[in-house]
């Protein structure tokens, strides 16, 4: 029998593109359609839930929480933002305050890894 979860964990790694092309090979080898049955009076939502979903290009850097080691967090977010000692400290102690907007995806990462070794709890959105 297939691992389930392996199989789960390679299809949550597929890019929105990639995942239609499966769910186009899946549909010519199977003969079927992977379309839902729709409504007549639904038809122009589902046309728009049908689009593919574009893949997000900016992000923001968001502090959930400084961590034991505020003082670290506060070094890499003056570091990062090129913020005063007080501006940064108050950011450190507002829970939810956005450290980076609209940044790229490799910067958000970049920055998202810096302020997690330095002790802080960070979210992409």
């Amino acid at each position: 029998m297939a691992d389930l979860e392996k199989i789960v964990e390679q299809l949550s790694g597929l890019s929105v593109l990639e995942a239609a092309e499966l769910v186009k090979l899946l549909e010519e080898k199977w003969g079927v359609s992977a379309a839902a049955p729709v409504a007549v009076a639904a038809g122009p939502v589902a046309a728009a839930a049908a689009e593919p979903e574009e893949e997000k290009t900016e992000f923001d850097v968001v502090l959930k929480d400084a961590g034991p080691k505020k003082i670290e967090v506060i070094k890499v977010i003056r570091t990062l933002t090129n913020l005063g000692l007080v501006e940064a400290k108050t950011m450190a102690e507002t829970a939810g305050t956005k450290v980076l907007s609209a940044v790229g995806k490799e910067a958000a990462n970049d920055a998202k890894k810096k302020l997690e070794e330095a002790g802080a709890v960070i979210e992409l959105a």
